[in-house]
């Protein structure tokens, strides 16, 4: 078992590109993570990362090894899956990522739900509006907000959700009330924008009667977590873009009112994603199952 402890630390330390990174990752220190790759470097006799003091890169014998061992690892597991789906104990311990809003208003609430009725699984969630890589993260499953790119991830659709321009009554008062795209653009309406490293372009796809169309919008602040543009608009800072599930309390008490009705945004996608060898795991189709089941039912009530 230790030596298949030490293949699954040298997988996470590849896949990340950090000691530190994998050892996080596999709950454990920095320390313990060198010292298992050590004993797999000095079992197979050959060294596997270049190690310097800002960055670690495989080997060539550690680019090798890593198609291997991930074979090891991913048939280990697969055998471990069919032995508890024959015993009806799935047990074990799930790696899952969610946006920040379907993690805080839908996942993580029925997680406790979950558990107590499969004790035997451990989740350990992860919340984030960036897009992340699933099989480099070593993710079991990953719920995704917005259009898929093309993959070899098994892929469940979970629902479709509309979607909302919105500013707050004070935002209205002060600035107007924009009948559509071309006037948020054309008087200069401060638009929040979910914005990463790396992004370069401020553009919102609206439904117009001629099809798509993109808007250049611009706005004095962004941010890249959701919750932090919600709060801005419902202190009159702009005008943002929401799934209208994630906002639908605020609809309800009138704290924001949709804007350009007459131009409003497309649909966004929600979706669960998975690396194809780990959905035949039963606790991975489990969780999956139960937390699509709730995904579309607080949607379809928003």
């Amino acid at each position: 078992m230790a030596y298949v402890n030490n293949i699954r630390m040298f997988l996470r330390v590849y896949e990340l590109g950090s000691m530190s990174a994998a050892a996080r990752d596999q709950r454990t220190s920095p320390a313990v993570a060198s010292s298992r790759i050590a004993e797999l470097e000095k079992h197979l006799g050959v060294r596997l990362f270049n190690r310097t003091t800002r960055a670690l890169h495989p080997t060539e014998h550690g680019q090798l090894f890593y198609d291997g061992a991930r074979a090891i690892v991913d048939a280990i597991t697969s055998a471990e899956a069919s032995v508890m789906e024959a015993a009806k104990t799935p047990r074990g311990t799930l790696f899952v990522s969610a946006p920040l809003v379907v993690g805080r208003r839908i996942i993580a609430p029925a997680i406790p739900e979950f558990r107590a009725q499969y004790p035997e699984i451990n989740i350990r969630l992860r919340l984030s509006d960036r897009v992340v890589d699933v099989t480099a993260e070593g993710l079991d499953l990953a719920f995704h907000l917005g259009p898929l790119s093309d993959s070899d991830l098994k892929v469940r659709m979970i629902a479709d959700c509309p979607r909302l321009l919105l500013a707050s009554p004070a935002y209205v008062a002060r600035r107007g009330l924009p009948a559509d795209g071309a006037a948020l653009v054309r008087d200069g309406h401060d638009c929040l924008n979910l914005r990463f490293p790396g992004a370069r372009e401020f553009q919102w796809t609206l439904q117009t009667d001629d099809g798509p169309r993109r808007y250049e919008i611009s706005g004095p602040v962004e941010c890249d977590d959701g919750d932090v543009l919600t709060d801005w608009a419902l202190a009159g800072c702009g005008i943002v873009m929401k799934p209208r599930f994630e906002v639908a309390d605020h609809l309800q008490s009138g704290a924001l009112v949709p804007v350009a009705e007459a131009t409003p945004p497309y649909a966004t996608q929600l979706a669960c994603l998975s690396p194809s060898r780990r959905f035949r795991d039963p606790k991975v189709r489990l969780f999956s199952d139960y937390m699509i089941a709730r995904c579309r039912e607080d949607i379809a009530a928003a």
